[in-house]
């Protein structure tokens, strides 16, 4: 059993999964975020074009529903409820777009990093000669005056 606890302890510990762990929490929220910008800013706008109040009540009724005398359902509504559908698709292409733009970023901001390394390497590279003269003839001057002397 303690190894059992040991190695549950270093699986859990491993960069991998505290990376997995803070990407589904992240992910959770930024759900969120896109679950309210379709919800509350985009449906809205849809709704307008289409005169209805959500893209989850539009549907195609195959078979209406059917009331008893006391006004109960009886039998239920046959209907294809392609507005949920729709609303979920419009959610997908929210994200992925979301997600390409954020990679994008992180790509274009990788790629001016290492841009910026190569500058400094080839700086480093040019640099060193310059000290290297400069204590060539510091150490020239201290010989020639100990010379002098």
């Amino acid at each position: 059993m303690k190894n059992f606890v040991n190695d549950f302890k270093a699986f859990i510990m491993r960069g991998n999964i505290v990376d997995m762990a803070v990407g589904v929490v992240v992910g959770g929220a930024f759900g969120k975020i896109v679950t309210s910008l379709v919800n509350d800013i985009i449906t809205p706008l849809i709704s307008l074009a289409t005169g209805k109040v959500s893209l989850a009540d539009l549907k195609a009724v195959l078979r209406p529903e059917v009331l008893d005398e006391a006004g109960e359902v009886a039998v239920a509504e046959l209907a294809i409820k392609y507005g949920s559908f729709l609303q979920n698709i419009i959610d997908f292409l929210i994200i992925a777009l979301s997600i390409f733009f954020v990679i994008r970023v992180m790509m274009n901001v990788q790629k001016k990093l290492e841009e910026l390394k190569k500058k400094e390497e080839a700086a480093e590279e040019e640099a060193p000669a310059e000290p290297a003269e400069t204590e060539l003839s510091v150490l020239k001057e201290i010989r020639d005056k100990l010379n002098a002397q």
